[in-house]
Parts: C-alpha cells; structure tokens; sequence
C-alpha cells in the first residue's frame, strides 16, 4: 500500500521526468521538493513504489522513471489541470475566429491545439449521422455539368460536380432541383439515403430521368460520406522531432495516422470522466498497436452530439497541460458551433 508520501513523491517523479527527460533520483527529489524528509526516507518511498511497479530503474544505479502504470495512477489521482494563460486562450480565440465554414473550423481547431501542446492534435468530426438534410442546390456549371450542393442541420456541407449524360436547361435544372428537395429535404440522412434510392424508380419513363439517376448517384454517395466518421489531425511531423521520447518504433503510430480507422476507434472507446476528459496511456493502446503512444482528449459538443478533440504523443507528456488545452479548445469549439446552430 503506497503511503500519501509515496504518492507525492511519485508525483515528483513524473513531474521532473517529463521536465528533465532523465531520471529522477532522491537526491535531486529532495533538493527540487519540500518534503522536509532525508534522501533515505525518499528512497524508501521509492522502492516502495517500484514495488507497487509504479516506477522503474532504466538502467542499474540509476534513477526512476515513471511506468505506464505510474502515469495513470498520476493522471487519475494525482494530475492537477493548469489554468492556459491569458495570452494562451487570446490565441485560441483569434485562431478559431470567423471560421468560412466546418471544414475550416476543424482544420484551424487541429492547427491551434498542436501549436498550443506540440504534440500531434486529432479531432473527430460532429457526427452526421443523425443530421438532417437543411438544403439542396444544383449550380450549372455548363449544360451538361452540375455542381451539387448539400448542407444538414450539423453544419456539414458537401459540394460535388456531377457530369450528365445529357444536356439540360434552366427549366430543366429548376425541375430537378424541386424533385431532388421533395425527397430529402427535412429528412435525416439515414432516411434521405434510402428515398434517394427510389428517385430513378419515380422517373421512369421521364425526358429527365437520366439526369435525375447521374444526381441521384452523386447525392447517394454525399450522403454516405456524412454517415462516416471522420478526423482531422495536424502536427504529425512533431512524432519524428519527439523520436527519441518513444521508447520503440514511431512507424505504427505514423500508419494509424495515415489510415485513420485505428484512432477512430481508439477516440471513440476512450472513456470520459466526470469532466468529458480522456486519457489512454502506453499499454492501454496496445490493441489498437499504439503501445509507444498516450492520447488525451476531451469532449465537445455538437448539433449531432457530442465528438472528441485531444492530442497524442509519447508516454512522456506533460499530462496536466495538453489536457488543459484540449479542454478549453474543446469549450471553444462547443461555444462556436452552438453560435452556428443558432444562427441557421
């Protein structure tokens, strides 16, 4: 059973590692810390709390280091968030300010967050899935070129150009556009999908149908997009600047970047505390094959629920501060799409 001592001390262990990067011995405890104890009772500490494989000696006669364990009992119980300064929240601000739309939002949210923490930042995307189509539009781009445009209640917006394999007019296009309205618009995405399937069965035999199947095609596939989840994520070049954080290879978490299913998963299964923050240490993601990484990460809510934002980096991460920020980007992100919510 680790005493109250014990656990500060481990706290000063995962402090001045995550500072140093070197081991941290009783010595340099004492000397950094008040806690008006001899270097003996500290060691004492300690090799209780490698016992309790808390910590662990890198090499013989060295310092301790903190382990994986060590690192939850910390963010757990011991963790205490800091408050981001006045000029750490104006950037926050000032970068997320008049977004041009979602996509912009998000990509501005990742870019902020890796600069506030310098780690790499990750952000689930609301989810779609429950959204409700708001607006269809049908630009003519030429006479047989449309540039199809979706929008849902969530703020999500797709725009794609559809070719025809026939030529259409103005008529024409105003006729499509208010048959394409009538079938999903209002509709949640899930039921716009499957009326959208009967488009080209209601138009059989019409002068239009192909046009109408070539748009229905295009909005089916739009609308399955909504229907996925998606992230977002910056700063992926800090993993080969922190190279020498990790303690094995970085080329799992470089190809979880670039396919994306493994942390969307890992994001989607964190578990929140009271507060809506997340944290996965080392060990914890090694079913996802992300053993070498930590996420944390807090909620933030969304016309179509609730989502998450956090960063991920080394087991060696100062914990406090990157969950600090995740949560008040998060809060912001919240405040800016309630703002858009309630303007449409």
């Amino acid at each position: 059973m680790v005493t109250q001592r014990g656990l500060e001390v481990l706290r000063a262990i995962v402090q001045d590692y995550v500072a140093t990067h070197e081991p941290v011995g009783s010595r340099s405890i004492v000397e950094r810390h008040a806690f008006g104890v001899s270097a003996a009772t500290i060691r004492n500490d300690m090799a209780q709390l490698e016992d309790e494989e808390l910590i662990t000696a890198p090499h013989t006669s060295s310092g301790r280091v903190p382990t994986d364990k060590g690192y939850r009992v910390f963010v757990n119980h011991l963790a205490q968030l800091r408050p981001l300064s006045a000029p750490q929240r104006t950037a926050i601000e000032s970068f997320l300010a008049a977004p041009s739309d979602l996509d912009d939002l998000m990509a501005r949210t990742v870019r902020v967050l890796t600069q506030l923490t310098g780690q790499v930042a990750l952000a689930q995307y609301p989810s779609f899935a429950r959204a409700s189509i708001t607006h269809v539009e049908l630009v003519a781009l030429a006479p047989n070129r449309v540039l199809v445009v979706l929008v849902t209640d969530a703020g999500g917006v797709s725009q794609r150009i559809c070719p025809l394999p026939m030529d259409i007019d103005d008529t024409d296009l105003a006729v499509l556009r208010a048959q394409l309205a009538a079938l999903i618009t209002g509709r949640a995405v899930g039921e716009a999908s499957e009326r959208i399937a009967s488009a080209v069965e209601l138009q059989t035999g019409s002068r239009l149908q192909p046009a109408l199947s070539a748009l229905a095609g295009v909005i089916a596939e739009e609308l399955a997009e909504f229907r996925q989840e998606r992230l977002v994520m910056a700063g992926a070049a800090t993993l080969a600047r922190r190279e020498q954080d990790f303690r094995g290879s970085i080329h799992p978490l470089l190809e979880a970047i670039e396919e994306q299913v493994t942390l969307l998963r890992l994001m989607s299964e964190m578990v929140t505390d009271e507060h809506g923050l997340a944290t996965s240490i080392g060990t914890e993601n090694a079913p996802f094959g992300l053993g070498e990484a930590s996420i944390v990460a807090s909620n933030y809510a969304a016309p179509g629920g609730t989502a998450r934002v956090g960063v991920m980096g080394p087991t060696r991460m100062d914990y406090p501060s990157n969950l600090a920020a995740a949560r008040a980007v998060a809060r912001y992100l919240s405040r800016m799409l309630d703002e858009d919510e309630a303007a449409r």
